[in-house]
């Protein structure tokens, strides 16, 4: 049986089921939409992964290697993409929506933590973000 989205959306609708619908981050006014469960909390104590700076990244990273890196976001590339810098040079970094802190606007003099991992391949280098944290 082959169903289309009005068919899906009718069946979850008839089984009382309520399908949450994100609002744009550009868009500021009033929201009718269903809202999604909020997300749990996170950790805020120590850590064991390597704070590190762009430069060490750069120059010593592996694939796949779990980092911490401290600086400021200084430009959006699109596509949850951003450049972060610090005062060793630049990467860019891809960070998901919701790994932003709820309610929170961060700007480009904001500085941050980043913990993720970084991704070296032959086409592209960059920084996946799972965790973004402001820094007083």
């Amino acid at each position: 049986m082959r169903f289309t989205f009005p068919t899906f959306a009718a069946a979850l609708l008839a089984l009382g089921t309520t399908v949450a619908i994100a609002q744009p981050t550009s868009y500021t006014g009033p929201n009718n939409a269903p809202q999604a469960a909020s997300a749990p909390g996170s950790y805020s104590g120590p850590s064991n992964v390597q704070l590190i700076t762009v430069k060490q990244l750069l120059d010593t990273g592996r694939d796949d290697q779990i980092a911490r890196l401290q600086g400021r976001l200084v430009s959006f590339e699109g596509d949850e993409r951003y450049i972060f810098e610090d005062a060793t040079g630049r990467i860019t970094v891809e960070i998901d929506n919701e790994d932003f802190p709820a309610g929170q606007t961060i700007n480009a003099e904001q500085k941050v933590e980043l913990t993720g991992e970084f991704d070296k391949g032959l086409r592209k280098t960059e920084f996946e973000v799972d965790r973004l944290s402001l820094i007083p």
